[in-house]
């Protein structure tokens, strides 16, 4: 009774958000000679990556301004010499904050990445949780540029040092998930902590260790719009729970010509999201492949739809000759734009729903061994 009550609550329309409302970004660089665009970027550096507004300076000083839900993070970036916020570099002028209602100013020399942030409640929880979270990991970065910066081309084929490297990752890498938890622990208020508890929960979800911390949030933040979503995913709610229909969709195939989920009502059929230009999809698709060919008499059967971008089907079709899937392909070739990605909430990949003969929903995000073993179970072999 008590859950159900609470989620009730939580997916109930929303509480009136202090964050919410206008904000207005400053950016100030005392000794820059040149003027250089200013570029306002979410996602910089992914493949999802969005330019939200570019401003030039106005006696020196870069002004963003707009309206705010809720706070969001973004990457500041100077473009010296152009066209830097097409691509990312590793020298890029880049500094990252969030969005808040209110006045964010961010003051420098002549550069952003070693300028002084200063905003609302969000920026400043950011700020510590910089210095308190992300230290050691920006520490061996530093550590790290500097060794390979200094070691001779043989040096940096040697299998010892990319050892070594990998090892004081992994330990970094522990030591900063277990800070990201305390952070967490004692800041259950900070939109920062909802934030840094979904990087933590990744994408396949550990629901008994995550669902209580979630818990231990404040209401404002459980009320959120991040909040919400992230619940639907933790109690299994909305439109793409175990247990809903499928939503239906058409795209063409290799061949130009329409197909729809619902051709495929009477089979098991696994919607596989995908495309040829995501690493860990490719490395995934054996795994795919043997499964097919275990359970395709079965009543079972695979749908790829792929991720891939505009002007770029030979590589899709490439990645499918290559990767030897047999299985009916679907694409509109629109990258991140992809309408049934976007119908499925697909922010990242690979994802994937089991769907079964009758159009529900009944397992997601099937991988390696765990998508032999659920399918023997499901298929009864």
């Amino acid at each position: 009774m008590k859950k159900n009550i609470f989620i009730a609550a939580l997916l109930a329309p929303g509480l009136a958000f202090a964050q919410s409302g206008k904000y207005t970004l400053t950016v100030r660089l005392n000794t820059i000679t040149t003027p250089a665009k200013a570029y306002l970027v979410k996602d910089y550096g992914w493949s999802n990556q969005q330019l939200l507004d570019s401003v030039m300076p106005h006696k020196g000083i870069y002004t963003f301004s707009g309206q705010v839900d809720e706070p969001s993070k973004v990457t500041v970036l100077i473009d010296h010499d152009g066209g830097a916020a097409q691509k990312w570099t590793k020298t890029a002028d880049v500094i990252d904050c969030y969005l808040e209602k209110g006045r964010i100013d961010i003051t420098g020399t002549s550069t952003v990445k070693n300028a002084t942030v200063k905003g609302g409640p969000v920026n400043n929880d950011y700020k510590r949780y910089k210095q308190t979270v992300l230290l050691y990991m920006d520490q061996m970065s530093k550590s790290m540029d500097s060794i390979f910066r200094t070691a001779s081309d043989q040096r940096k084929k040697d299998p010892a040092l990319m050892d070594s490297v990998m090892k004081q990752y992994r330990e970094v890498s522990k030591k900063t998930d277990s800070l990201k938890y305390v952070f967490i622990r004692r800041n259950p208020a900070s939109f920062i902590s909802l934030f840094t508890l979904v990087e933590v929960a990744g994408n396949d979800i550990d629901v008994p260790r995550i669902k209580p911390i979630f818990q231990t949030l404040s209401p404002v933040l459980q009320h959120s719009n991040s909040g919400k979503r992230f619940a639907e995913i933790l109690y299994d709610l909305g439109p793409l729970s175990i247990g809903a229909i499928a939503p239906d969709f058409t795209q063409n195939d290799v061949n130009d010509k329409p197909v729809k989920l619902s051709d495929f009502r009477g089979k098991y059929v696994l919607v596989d999201f995908w495309a040829s230009w995501c690493g860990p999809c490719r490395a995934e698709n054996p795994n795919l492949v043997k499964a097919y060919h275990k359970f395709r008499d079965n009543n079972f059967t695979v749908l790829g739809v792929s991720l891939d971008q505009p002007g770029k089907k030979a590589a899709w079709l490439g990645a499918i000759e290559k990767d030897g899937l047999p299985w009916t392909q679907v694409s509109d070739l629109q990258f991140w734009k992809n309408a049934a990605a976007k119908l499925y909430q697909v922010h990242s990949i690979p994802q994937n729903f089991l769907i079964d003969p009758s159009g529900k929903i009944v397992a997601k995000n099937l991988r390696g061994e765990t998508l032999e073993e659920r399918l023997g179970e499901i298929l009864g072999r």
